[in-house]
């Protein structure tokens, strides 16, 4: 550490060495700091997100663990199972989820200790997850989940935007392979860029209108933008371009509309709802969608349910939802007076169809006087 304190990185020659001359002892260790340094920078999106993982690698105190072959990692106190899978391999820390600790499940963002045993389980197409960042303490492990989510967020975006613009072109019976390149590259110049993914980018974001770009594209700026064939599909596997209303938290089946927001891609609201009311019919802000027939997932829905106050009350409504394959989120209660609650459930559930069981089962508790959805 005197060596590292007294030379650090002003030892530039080190990483610039030619291989077959291999550093010993503080000199190895300060090139392969110096190394680390080099990868941070390189990944890290500006200079403030690479000061930020410098200052984090510093000085850090220490903790020794094995992988499954016995090979010692030394990691920064506080490092997680992620932090181990990005000092491991980038492709492991990218495709991580799930890990082994001493041959036993345990949560990705628990804290090492020295000594133990750490195996991480990885899936082929698995990425990186937002929350990892809440609680990653080395550097390397920061820069390169920013770096992922970056791209994938500009992979989705690029998605939504071509299936956006295709929708718009659609409705002038043509289609984005009809175009020239001279026109496309027209369009590129007027608003700067280089590459049409950056356009379906910014589409896919909410920063430019599609019917606009496709008005651009055909040349007809002086006719009116007819009508869109139907709605745009939406599968629900759409990721971080597209979020779900929390005022009326839609579900497949309902009927829904698109608000773009610049810069965070599309939101779907329900077509009631009231915090949308003003931008309901602008084009430029709204667009019709619906589902489509393979969506997946899970989708939260808040339900308020009325019924008289009894024993084990919490125990039967969690027991009913279960019974109907939904599961429980949030719960809440109020007392409305000395004989009746009021409970807040906030419930995931497939679709309409699925809340149609969930509901029904509810209902079928004793007491029970109301149930309603709660919608904005």
């Amino acid at each position: 550490m005197e060596e590292m304190a007294n030379n650090g990185i002003a030892a530039h020659w080190l990483y610039k060495s030619p291989e077959d001359e291999v550093p010993k002892g503080t000199h190895a260790r300060a090139r392969q700091w110096v190394k680390g340094v080099l990868e941070l920078q390189q990944r890290a999106g500006n200079s403030l997100e690479f000061i930020e993982s410098v200052k984090i690698d510093l000085f850090p105190d220490e903790v020794y663990v094995f992988t499954p072959k016995g090979r010692i990692m030394e990691m920064p106190k506080g490092s997680t199972a992620v932090d181990f899978a990005y000092a491991v391999h980038t492709d492991v820390g990218n495709t991580c989820i799930a890990c082994r600790v001493n041959r036993r499940l345990a949560p990705l963002s628990q804290p090492l200790e020295s000594g133990s045993t750490v195996e991480i389980v990885t899936a082929p197409g698995a990425r990186p997850n937002p929350a990892w960042l809440n609680f990653v303490v080395t550097g390397k492990a920061r820069t390169h989940i920013r770096h992922a989510l970056k791209l994938q967020r500009r992979s989705e975006s690029i998605n939504l935007g071509e299936r956006l613009l295709s929708k718009a072109l659609s409705g002038f019976e043509t289609s984005l392979d009809k175009i020239s390149a001279e026109r496309i590259q027209q369009v590129l110049t007027e608003y700067h860029m280089e590459y049409v993914e950056d356009l379906l980018e910014d589409i896919g974001l909410g920063n430019r209108m599609a019917y606009v770009i496709a008005r651009r594209l055909i040349s007809h700026e002086n006719e009116e933008a007819p009508a869109l064939e139907g709605p745009l599909a939406i599968r629900g596997t759409e990721g971080l371009v597209l979020n779900y209303a929390k005022c009326c938290t839609p579900i497949p089946g309902d009927p829904i509309v698109g608000h773009l927001s610049a810069g965070k891609g599309m939101v779907v609201h329900l077509e009631t709802c009231r915090n949308i009311a003003d931008v309901r019919h602008n084009p430029d802000k709204c667009i019709q969608l619906s589902w489509s027939k393979d969506v997946t997932g899970e989708f939260n829905v808040e339900l308020r349910v009325e019924l008289e106050h009894q024993r084990g009350l919490i125990a039967l409504l969690a027991g009913s939802v279960n019974a109907a394959d939904g599961n429980i989120e949030k719960i809440g209660m109020d007392e409305r007076d000395g004989r009746i609650s009021v409970v807040q459930l906030v419930v995931s559930v497939h679709d309409r169809v699925h809340l149609a069981r969930v509901i029904k089962k509810l209902r079928a508790i004793k007491g029970v006087t109301r149930i309603t959805r709660v919608k904005a």
